[in-house]
């Protein structure tokens, strides 16, 4: 009895799995399935709402996510500060005079077309980007321009000050910011936000962050889902140029936690400046005490060789935590010739089994997986639309199961514009069955909505996996990835020296 019961509640929540996440779905095909239920559980299943998935992972995150025993006091963070100036991307493409046409991605913008293409490139695939602007009075042109566009919103923008933001909304936290921090930024930080002296300067930088909805239409392109394409001609962030200033305001500091990003802003300036540079930043983040932890917050790239720089002889062996999306995940896979660097681009939500079989590449490459390894990086928290991994190697951090669903919810919330998840305004759209590779030997994993965080290991790495609650109608994309690391970080801890988290 006990069993037909569950294969029952099983077919339900296919049912409303499939309903919810395929309105369009063929009539007969709901049908067929729900013929095969008893009336009595369909009338039950009604009567519990069409959010009962929803319902069931929101429920599940409030008692899944607990502060850890160790919590963080202070934290800085830097180097890349900046104005968010955020249109609709296709208005502002119009008010510009330029015409739709078809997509093609480049590494650099020189012109209004380039910057046309590559945003056609990313918008047909609801991906983000960020890109260099070369032409200082062209981006100078476009910036006015989008600062006059009407509904233009002004923000606090970089991926260290948004970070900086979200820490300071925990009053408990001190928080310290380094970053080029100009009179309207420091005007738009929170007044809890540390801002070292020499880091303030006289002029802001933007950057224009062109936002598009799901289903937008601008000519032959459809946007499959929300999001934003980035640029700017920044080179105070560009050079890196406060982080001397941000390692060396730490001796007084005395952070518990250090969070370092901006290292994608140099590879718009050429390998003549980023080479050297790049060997500089390394030096001046050895110089951070060992005891100290340091996450590293990547973003979009296309320099193969400067990630590479960065993987395999730089910065990530140096870090010991870093945060990334799909996009980047794959571009470091093919920077590396890693797993599945034969493919060109995710098709549609990433693959469980692909994705896992990247981090581990990375954390046995370059981590500290292989026990040999001098590396110190342990954990990697990687985010896409549908759901979150974390990934860490055994004995070095804590609180995971906590840190990835509180990173998820906190994009659930985000996404929506409010400060809890509202299960009517969201939608499942992870797998709700996977595996733990995409080659055997692999192990089948299932979803539990009652217990939304699915764990396995690999090796000497566990892996916790969250679904993200999407946003139906996200009303801001720009800084989820920054505010789902810094959730995570926040309900992360160092572990003590047992040899596996609880």
């Amino acid at each position: 009895m006990w069993r037909k019961a569950v294969l029952v509640a099983l077919l339900a929540f296919a049912v409303g799995y499939l309903y919810h996440t395929n309105p369009e779905l063929p009539e007969h095909m709901l049908q067929f399935v729900t013929q095969s239920l008893p009336q009595s559980l369909l009338s039950t299943q009604c009567e519990s709402s069409t959010h009962s998935l929803e319902e069931a992972i929101s429920r599940a995150w409030e008692s899944l996510i607990t502060a850890p025993t160790r919590q963080w006091g202070r934290i800085a963070v830097g180097v890349n500060a900046c104005i968010d100036v955020v249109v609709t991307g296709v208005g502002l493409l119009q008010a510009l005079a330029v015409d739709p046409g078809s997509g093609s991605d480049h590494d650099v913008l020189h012109s209004k077309e380039d910057l046309k293409e590559t945003f056609i490139h990313f918008m047909e695939r609801g991906a983000a980007a960020e890109r260099f602007f070369s032409d200082k009075e062209v981006f100078q042109r476009i910036a006015r321009a989008a600062s006059e566009y009407p509904g233009a919103q002004l923000y606090v923008g970089g991926n260290a000050a948004l970070i900086g933001q979200k820490l300071a909304s925990y009053p408990e936290l001190v928080v310290l910011l380094c970053g080029p921090v100009g009179p309207k930024l420091h005007e738009l930080l929170d007044e809890q936000i540390v801002v070292p002296p020499e880091s303030l300067q006289e002029t802001d930088e933007y950057h224009l962050i062109l936002e598009y909805k799901a289903g937008e239409q601008w000519g032959s392109t459809r946007a499959p889902q929300a999001n934003r394409f980035i640029f700017s001609h920044d080179v105070s962030n560009g050079e890196m140029s406060t982080l001397e200033t941000f390692v060396a305001s730490l001796e007084e500091f005395q952070p518990g936690l250090v969070v370092l990003s901006g290292l994608h802003m140099m590879e718009g300036m050429g390998r003549g400046l980023w080479e050297d540079r790049l060997k500089e930043a390394v030096v001046a983040i050895s110089d951070v005490r060992n005891e100290v932890p340091i996450h590293l917050e990547l973003a979009s790239m296309t320099d193969k060789d400067y990630m590479s720089s960065i993987m395999k002889e730089q910065v990530m062996p140096i870090v010991n935590s870093i945060g990334l999306n799909e996009q980047e995940l794959l571009f470091l896979s093919h920077a590396g010739g890693g797993p599945h660097s034969d493919l060109a681009a995710w098709d549609g939500i990433p693959d469980v089994g692909r994705v896992t079989d990247i981090l581990l590449w990375v954390l046995e490459q370059h981590g500290r997986a292989d026990l040999e390894s001098e590396a110190d990086l342990t954990r990697i928290h990687f985010h896409t639309l549908a759901y979150h991994i974390l990934a860490t190697v055994d004995g070095h951090w804590a609180n995971q199961r906590a840190a990835v669903a509180a990173g998820a919810r906190v994009a659930s919330s985000q996404a929506c514009g409010l400060q809890a998840v509202d299960v009517s305004k969201v939608v499942v759209k992870a797998p709700l069955s996977f595996y733990s590779s995409f080659s055997e030997p692999r192990e089948s994993l299932v979803l539990d909505p009652s217990s939304p965080v699915t764990v396995w290991r690999r090796g000497n790495v566990s892996f916790h996996l969250s679904p993200v609650l999407v946003c139906k109608q996200p009303l801001r994309t720009v800084g989820l990835g920054d505010a789902i690391s810094a959730e995570g970080l926040l309900y992360s801890e160092i572990a003590s020296q047992s040899p596996s988290e609880q």
